[in-house]
């Protein structure tokens, strides 16, 4: 199972499930739903009760083994085979922990619905489990679980990236058979806000956010698999979206801020104005106005990454000389944060920032104590923030870009993470960033976090050593594979009779839905003209655009210019054709990668033109790219075999293939040199004549 249960008794034998079984409840305990307990307390009010949690069961029995049981309050009659699910009063369990034991009939025992629906998903996951070809069967056992962690979290960037509700179903129906029960909307950045609302026009793109109905259907969703959808915004930094909507940002009005006092890479609008009235007027606004849309008992304001130099722009300078109670730069947030505290509380919950506002010196203001640190600075293993509790986060960041370049370290996670249990570390989160992949695909971020989610969800409930190895555990989520109800991932249909991607390079604004948060010259634009995924450059070492074969090009100069897309990759056959003129020769040019494979325009030991599979093999073709002239460059693939022409002439063969790579232009170690212009890709092997005629 995933998460292995905490005390667990092998017994002999196994419990049949057949045509006769039922699910049998106790008529008196179905409205008794979760211990007693305040709005703001963890893991959060349940929202099933028992009747519902049994008619859901027997609709998963039904996917699992064939077999729809019969739902009775018979509870003194059960025979082998009958699942029997009750509440008690054994306060042991906690607001989570079940009993479990198989020795005939089925009985499940919690002291509130959280536990009764954890100790189903150990039943179906048993049954999904099995050998026997109808998965009918269980192994006789008796347990009883509790996990170690209070808040198990899946943390999504929705505010760089618009996330389907398709794929935030699959994702709660896998966090709540693995027990992990909170999923963390972090749903505004610089980016993008993706709440609408129509007291908020113009604030986000109805197309690319989501309404009150979504939010409700989601969490009406997630409640059925007993999870929380605890919401996130970002304030006052990371804020571009919400200033230039409303005015409020460092850069807007009188003796305004500068680049001199931000990042580098953004605006003075990144940040949202805690000097003014009205920023934090319209902030407390906004923060009411969203409180209210969720039931979690957490909500996220952000607050973290305030630059330091902000303190020297004239208008903070100003203030806080003028301000009785701020003094500093620290004063200035704290107080902001504590502002937003006073309506989140309001809402009958706790406020949850991310950490960094305490490395600001703060001889006024300090933060509330009841606020939760998010520790993204820390490695989890002990409490980083004295007088608050705190989710750890930092050691388990996916940020798949060529620039961050961070997965989960899953060995380390497996082998050697030991969950921390003080009572001020309230859990820990598995945390996704969008950054350079504000447009990828979905399942491209679900690649990177399937297999730690798992491990997180594993050693967040069970924090004992674990009893194998690492391919054990990858084996075992292999073969318990997806809980019931789980939609398949939705497959692009190949396009065929013209190009599937086109990047031109081509000046181009932002989609609606996404604010251009960058100083000019960074995080650059890829317009993808022929099909649906567009990209950015990254923070630093952006390319240059430059005049190109038609229109404009792009030149990169460094290892660290790249474009992020976030595409699957796409099976063979294929083609891609480049306009390319290479400045310099390095040991490696890497025009399209993936964690799979990668195309070359220059490969690692022999300068050649060719492709890799990683892991497997380099390919080089006989060709090398002449310097500082255009070329243009074409791949065509069918399952194992590439030919590779230049300006339009075949060139040379290989008796291989790799699938085609869209996760980026460049590696994190090895881009090109030299200029880039007409990137284009088809899902369909081009003849040589189509080659020939290509412009």
């Amino acid at each position: 199972m995933i998460p292995r249960p905490t005390d667990w008794t092998a017994l002999d034998g196994r419990t049949k499930l057949t045509e006769r079984t039922r699910i049998l409840i106790d008529p008196r305990a179905e409205s008794t739903t979760t211990l007693p307990q305040g709005r703001s307390e963890l893991p959060g009010p349940a929202r099933q009760s028992v009747h519902q949690l049994a008619t859901q069961l027997r609709t998963e029995i039904k996917q699992v083994t064939g077999i729809t049981p019969r739902i009775s309050d018979d509870t003194g009659h059960p025979a082998d085979g009958d699942i029997a699910l009750g509440l008690t009063a054994d306060g042991q369990l906690g607001a989570e922990g079940y009993a479990f034991d198989s020795a005939g009939p089925i009985r499940i025992r919690a002291a509130s619905a959280h536990g009764l629906y954890y100790g189903t998903r150990t039943l179906l996951q048993l049954l999904r489990a099995t050998d026997t070809k109808d998965h009918r069967e269980v192994p006789r056992a008796r347990s009883t679980d509790r996990p170690a962690q209070a808040v198990r979290m899946v943390h999504l960037d929705a505010g760089r990236k618009y996330w389907k509700i398709s794929y935030l179903e699959n994702l709660i129906r896998r966090m709540g058979d693995q027990k992990l029960n909170t999923l963390f909307l972090h749903l505004s950045e610089s980016e993008g806000f993706r709440l609408y609302s129509p007291k908020f026009p113009g604030l986000a793109d109805p197309e690319h956010s989501y309404s009150r109905a979504d939010i409700e259907h989601l969490k009406s969703f997630a409640a059925r698999h007993h999870v929380q959808l605890m919401p996130g915004l970002e304030l006052p930094g990371h804020a571009t979206v919400i200033s230039e909507a409303f005015g409020i940002g460092f850069g807007s009005g009188a003796n305004a801020c500068t680049g001199a006092h931000t990042h580098s890479h953004l605006t003075p609008d990144w940040i949202i104005d805690m000097t003014s009235e009205k920023a934090i007027e319209k902030s407390k606004e906004i923060v009411d106005e969203f409180a209210g849309w969720f039931d979690a008992p957490l909500f996220s304001i952000g607050a973290e990454e305030v630059p330091g130099q902000l303190a020297e722009c004239p208008r903070v300078k100003d203030y806080l000389a003028s301000a009785p109670d701020v003094s500093t730069l620290g004063d200035l947030l704290n107080r902001y944060i504590n502002t937003l505290d006073d309506v989140v509380t309001s809402h009958g919950k706790r406020t949850a920032v991310y950490n960094g506002s305490e490395h600001l010196t703060a001889p006024q203001q300090q933060v509330r104590a009841p606020v939760v640190f998010l520790t993204w600075e820390g490695t989890g293993a002990e409490p980083a923030v004295p007088g608050h509790d705190e989710i750890a986060i930092g050691p388990f960041y996916d940020t798949p870009n060529n620039y961050h370049h961070l997965y989960p370290d899953e060995p380390w996670m497996y082998d050697s993470w030991a969950p921390n249990t003080d009572p001020d570390m309230l859990g820990s989160g598995l945390t996704n960033w969008a950054d350079y992949n504000f447009w990828a695909d979905d399942g491209y971020f679900e690649k990177s976090m399937a297999g730690a989610r798992a491990i997180l969800a594993d050693r967040a409930w069970n924090k004992s050593a674990t009893p194998d190895t690492l391919a054990d555990f990858r084996a075992r989520a292999t073969r318990i594979g997806d809980p019931p109800g789980t939609t398949p991932a939705p497959v692009p249909p190949r396009v065929q009779g013209r190009p599937s991607h086109r990047w031109t390079f081509d000046d181009a604004s932002y989609p609606s839905g996404w604010t251009y948060a960058g100083s000019p010259g960074n995080t650059i634009f890829a317009e993808d003209v022929a099909g649906d995924l567009p990209g950015t450059s990254y923070i630093i070492n952006n390319p240059t655009p430059v005049p190109g074969v038609r229109g404009q090009a792009w030149r990169f100069d460094s290892d660290r210019d790249g474009v992020g897309f976030g595409g699957l990759d796409v099976a063979e056959p294929w083609t891609v054709s480049v306009q390319v003129r290479p400045s310099a020769r390095t040991t490696d040019q890497v025009l399209l990668s993936s964690k799979a494979g990668a195309l070359k325009l220059m490969q690692h030991g022999t300068g050649r033109v060719g492709f890799t599979r990683y892991g497997s093999a380099d390919h080089s073709f006989d060709y090398t790219l002449p310097l500082d002239r255009w070329t243009r460059l074409t791949w065509v693939t069918t399952e194992g075999h590439t030919t590779l022409y230049a300006d339009g002439e075949r060139v040379g063969a290989v008796a291989a293939s790799i699938p085609l790579p869209l996760r980026s232009i460049g590696t994190e170690t090895a881009s090109l040199r030299g200029d880039l212009d007409e990137l284009t890709t088809w899902d369909e092997a081009l003849t040589p004549e189509a080659v020939a005629n290509l412009k």
